[in-house]
């Protein structure tokens, strides 16, 4: 399923935690379902293997609903910029962990899944 959308500013914590991301709002995407993907992002003619987390962020008491996307191999600011994002496989439901240190691990496990060349 392709999502499209303009890149927002975000909290930053991805960055913090060595995942930067792109930030789409979804209030007007329903049809997707809350989760963690392995994802796709073409840029500048370029294919980039992601990896996009739809929800609530619920770990950082997140409260609206976005689409955040690491995009491998990737460094440079998209704010303001339309990306259209491939969502190929729900790889895990969102959940919430218990700290920031759990999520990180979860989420360099879910990145090995997302981009074989880790």
């Amino acid at each position: 399923m392709i999502v499209k959308g303009i890149v927002i500013h975000g909290a930053q914590l991805g960055r913090k935690m060595g995942f930067p991301t792109a930030n789409i709002d979804t209030r007007d995407i329903d049809n997707v379902e809350n989760g963690v993907y392995y994802s796709q992002v073409r840029l500048g003619g370029r294919l980039y293997n992601a990896m996009s987390n739809v929800g609530t962020r619920p770990s950082v008491d997140g409260r609206s609903r976005l689409l955040e996307t690491h995009i491998f191999g990737f460094a440079g600011d998209l704010y303001g910029q339309t990306l259209e994002i491939d969502l190929k496989l729900k790889i895990r439901d969102e959940q919430r962990f218990g700290s920031l240190e759990e999520l990180q691990r979860q989420l360099e496990k879910d990145a090995a899944l997302c981009n074989p060349e880790l």
